[in-house]
């Protein structure tokens, strides 16, 4: 009887363990870094004056947030509009997981107030920001390696 158990015992877990490792994905990537991009239409004339307050708001607080461990990585793609409809800023974020979202603003907050100035502050340069461009939108994918 004592065998029978023993024997019951380890083919119930040699059969869990099986099932574990069949669980593995059979996906044909394996899961990267998050990045979260913004599609940016520069209004005719303004695109240096928009990189210009880039260089001074979206690159001091990322470069706080990068030497904070916030955030990876970012860069920032300049080229022509295929239409008159289309960016030509692409801001990119590389975070290391979806985690890094997780009460975002308790982390940047204070890297904003440091970089951008109070509230207030932060509120007279976002409606500036307003005149000379226009976020067409905003996605948030993941990087991807194919196995």
């Amino acid at each position: 009887m004592k065998k029978y158990l023993i024997l019951t015992a380890s083919a119930a877990l040699f059969a869990a363990w099986a099932g574990l490792c069949s669980g593995q994905s059979d996906a044909p990537y394996t899961e990267g870094p998050v990045w979260n991009i913004t599609m940016v239409k520069a209004k005719y004339g303004m695109g240096d004056e928009y990189l210009k307050g880039l260089a001074k708001t979206f690159k001091g607080t990322l470069d706080e947030a990068k030497k904070e461990n916030l955030i990876l990585d970012y860069k920032i793609l300049l080229g022509d509009a295929a239409t008159p409809h289309d960016f030509d800023i692409l801001l990119m974020v590389e975070s290391k997981s979806m985690a890094m979202f997780d009460n975002a603003r308790e982390k940047f907050d204070p890297i904003a107030r440091k970089i951008e100035g109070s509230p207030d502050q932060q509120r007279q340069t976002a409606t500036k920001r307003v005149e000379i461009r226009e976020i067409l939108g905003s996605k948030l994918m993941r990087e991807i390696t194919l196995k």
